[in-house]
Parts: C-alpha cells; sequence; structure tokens
C-alpha cells in the first residue's frame, strides 16, 4: 500500500469513528432506501443493533405521514436530481414511545455521473407515550452499568463486572444516552436518578427494583 493509499484508509477509518459517535441518528441508504450504514443513535431509535439495519428498507422503520412526500422524490432521485429531501415520519420505540420527526435525505456521490446514495439524518420533533404502555423501563445490564458508573467505576471495571466487552457498556451507555438526550455520562448519571432508576440516599449505588427488592 503506497501513502496515497494508506491516507485514504486513514481518513476513511476516522470517518467512520466520527459517523459511531454522532449523537443524531444517521445512516447511509442506497437509492432505493435500503440502509447500507447506520450509527448507535439511529440504530437505538429503532430498538436494535447498527449491524441488524443493514439492508432493512428505511421507510419500513419509520412510517411516512404522507406517501406523496415519497413519491416526490422517488421521482426525483430517478431524474438525478441532488436536491435535499425530507420527510415527516412517525415511529414508536422500542420502550412503546410514539414519536414523530423528520427524515432529511442529501444524495451524495463521488462524481455527477455516479447513481447516488443517501446520507439520512433523523430530527426527533416531539414524543408521546401511547396511554397503554409502561413507563420505559431500563434493562436489568443497564441499570447496573448505570450503578456501576455512578461509582465511579470505568468501562473496563464495568465491563468485568457485567460479562461485556468494554465495547459492549459503550454500546449501552450511547443507546442510553440518545434515549434520554444525555450529552455526556455524567449527566447520564444524573438523568438516571432522576428517572428512579437508581435508588437515591444509598451507597454503592445500586438499581432501585434491586434496592426496594433488598427490604
Amino acid at each position: 500500500m503506497d501513502a496515497a493509499q494508506h491516507g485514504v484508509v486513514l481518513w476513511r477509518n476516522r470517518a467512520l469513528t466520527l459517523f459511531d459517535r454522532m449523537a443524531m441518528p444517521v445512516a447511509v441508504c442506497d437509492v432505493y432506501g435500503l440502509v447500507v450504514l447506520a450509527n448507535p443513535a439511529m440504530a437505538a431509535e429503532c430498538g436494535t443493533t447498527p449491524g441488524r439495519l443493514r439492508g432493512r428498507q428505511v421507510l419500513e422503520l419509520f412510517t411516512p405521514q404522507e406517501a406523496t412526500q415519497v413519491d416526490r422524490i422517488a421521482e426525483a432521485l430517478r431524474l438525478r436530481h441532488r436536491s435535499r429531501y425530507q420527510v415527516s415520519v412517525r415511529w414508536r420505540t422500542a420502550d412503546g414511545t410514539d414519536r414523530r420527526g423528520e427524515l432529511t435525505a442529501d444524495p451524495v456521490s463521488d462524481t455527477v455521473e455516479d447513481t447516488p446514495a443517501l446520507l439520512v439524518t433523523l430530527r426527533v420533533a416531539c414524543e408521546h407515550r401511547a396511554p397503554t404502555v409502561a413507563p420505559a423501563r431500563v434493562t436489568g445490564v443497564e441499570a447496573r452499568i448505570l450503578a456501576l458508573l455512578a461509582g465511579g467505576a470505568t468501562t473496563a471495571r464495568a465491563g468485568r463486572e457485567t460479562g461485556l466487552s468494554p465495547d459492549g457498556v459503550t454500546y449501552h451507555l450511547r443507546r442510553l444516552s440518545a434515549r434520554w438526550g444525555a450529552a455526556n455520562r455524567t449527566e447520564l448519571v444524573a438523568r438516571a436518578y432522576a428517572l428512579g432508576v437508581l435508588a437515591p440516599g444509598v451507597w454503592p449505588p445500586a438499581p432501585a427494583e434491586e434496592e426496594s427488592g433488598a427490604r
């Protein structure tokens, strides 16, 4: 591999790392709307992992509020127009929350002649919880990770305590951050206490259900 090729690979890896770390849900789709690549934030909105989103039809994951919007975009792409396209959508998250928002698709390609891919971003406009759905809960693993984090544990230690790899712990934290809109781990722990996930007034920190069950 010559220096030029090495530079291309290096920048590609950096771009993928940045893509994964973005707090906004983002995906790359082919011209037909099939997901090629998705970041953890996008996967969290769908209640799955990035790998399992690959090959899914983006408009099956997010339901358009107006079918005519999709028809107009399909026709524009057929004519190779390169504008920004926006679709109002709704969807239900894994914890039963009904959400509405907007998908924005930007055609991208190396040259004008190439068939473009679509860089798709999701903006959450508002959310409404279905009245028959119980309040959102975290999994036992997520609650345990949050308790360890509140006690000052590192990612590596949290992984050892829960039987996960450091990447596995990071994945769960990214999902929680995307779900609660937390900007960092300190805010994530604060929200865990505010939402009643962690038991108040106990040390070492413990999940609320675990503490109540011990009484």
